[in-house]
């Protein structure tokens, strides 16, 4: 076998796995909402996310859930992080919008993000695997129509950070 190049490495790590996980497994996380229930499996380096709602899913303040804590530095509040992520509406258990679809990770500031996302990342340890359910309020308390969201939605993320900087 031989061993890859930093390249290589840094390659493969740089992507989001697009393929379903094998069988049903169990969940790394549930929770029973204030209406409703989520069941969360952390990607793996080879399969996506699972997130199962039984719904309407709703949760009266945000909570976060580390599914698989990682070793390397502690997220800053304002840093700029990569990360792979599942955001799914707790009203119908669709997914909104997935890294993992389009097996490429996303960079941005967590100053720039909704409030909800920031409280799952901050904190963190890159290379952690986190869960969130979080309250309209933390996420986009208007809604937000082009993704199918609506006033007054819980939504849940899985997410995989990579790196953060800063």
């Amino acid at each position: 076998m031989l061993t890859p190049s930093i390249a290589e490495t840094a390659t493969e790590a740089s992507t989001c796995p697009t393929t379903a996980p094998q069988g049903e497994g169990t969940p790394e996380w549930t929770l029973s909402g204030a209406t409703g229930s989520v069941a969360v499996t952390g990607s793996t380096d080879a399969a996506a996310p699972v997130v199962k709602v039984t719904g309407p899913f709703t949760v009266a303040e945000t909570q976060v859930h580390t599914l698989k804590a990682g070793d390397g530095p502690v997220v800053g509040p304002s840093a700029n992080v990569s990360v792979c992520y599942m955001g799914v509406n707790g009203r119908d258990g669709s997914v909104f919008d997935s890294s993992y679809q389009r097996g490429e990770p996303v960079d941005f500031p967590l100053n720039g993000v909704v409030p909800g996302f920031q409280k799952a990342i901050s904190g963190q340890k890159v290379g952690s695997t986190v869960a969130v359910a979080m309250t309209s309020a933390d996420g986009y308390p208007e809604g937000q129509p082009a993704a199918g969201i609506q006033p007054g939605d819980s939504l849940v993320f899985a997410i995989k950070i990579l790196d953060a900087q800063g």
